[in-house]
């Protein structure tokens, strides 16, 4: 795929205010957006698929990787996270993920999705990471957690693992959860895990949930009072016309924008 190909559609900035409701950038005001400044940037990237067959997957590996390094250089993210289905079935490539993106100039965090079947003991020795994960930054939480197996079940997350991850970050003035496959049975892909949203919904600080898996995503959508939020895929053989990554910047009033780059043009706009 061309390079221009890559940049073809672009859509609005869309921000999670601070009282939870979602609009669009361009109902604040550009000037009101200027007045917010970022404290926080990070992007996320899901279902690069490499190795799927018939398919440039080292060039969409290659352009995601450019991308996100040229927006760093520009405007530093705190880190990057690949959430899911970073190879295509076979362990094997593993090895060659892994050096493709850690030529990221910055830290860069994994969830397991159902085409990467490895075991829990394999994603550490390959990733330098659990399957499970959670870190702060500042007043900032973040969860990362596993929605599949080595045999590529789709599954909910480890329910008692979130819920002792949630309430360890109780305090936090925000917690965002990155999970592959959406467990609130949005999309035509996803899994309904009750239990999951309904524990989300016992901590106001959840603000977002993150989910790749349906390449045809881009957008928000709700599930009582949690934004469950889309970034489309950067490989693959389908989904949306462009291969691009989400950028989430946490505002100074604690408003959080949010928008794809497709790689380079804004869509999908908004606050969360």
């Amino acid at each position: 795929m061309k390079r221009r190909d890559f940049f073809k559609t672009a859509s609005p900035m869309v921000l999670l205010l601070a009282n939870g409701q979602i609009t669009e950038a361009g109902r604040l005001g550009l000037e009101s957006m200027d007045r917010r400044k970022p404290i926080l940037r990070f992007a996320v990237a899901s279902d690069g698929h490499y190795g799927q067959p018939d398919t440039p997957y080292q060039e969409y590996f290659t352009t995601l990787v450019n991308r996100i390094n040229e927006e760093h250089a520009r405007r530093k993210f705190a880190f990057a996270v690949i959430n899911g289905d970073i190879i295509h079935d076979d362990k094997s490539f593993c090895p060659a993920a892994k050096a493709a993106l850690d030529r990221l100039h910055l830290k860069y965090y994994v969830s397991q999705g159902n085409h990467d079947m490895l075991t829990p003991e394999e994603w550490q020795a390959n990733w330098q990471m659990p399957i499970n994960l959670d870190f702060k930054i500042k007043k900032s939480s973040f969860l990362i957690a596993s929605t599949s197996n080595a045999q590529g079940t789709y599954l909910c997350p480890d329910l008692a693992w979130m819920k002792d991850r949630l309430e360890a970050h109780r305090r936090q003035d925000r917690v965002f959860v990155f999970i592959h496959i959406n467990p609130a049975k949005l999309t035509r892909h996803a899994v309904d895990c009750p239990q999951l949203y309904e524990l989300f919904d016992r901590y106001p600080n959840v603000k977002a949930v993150f989910n790749g898996h349906d390449h045809d995503e881009e957008g928000i959508k709700m599930k009582g009072k949690i934004p469950f939020v889309f970034d489309a895929h950067f490989g693959g053989s389908w989904g949306t016309e462009y291969r691009g990554f989400r950028v989430v910047e946490v505002l100074r009033d604690g408003t959080i924008a949010t928008y794809i780059l497709n790689p380079v043009d804004r869509i999908q706009e908004g606050v969360l």
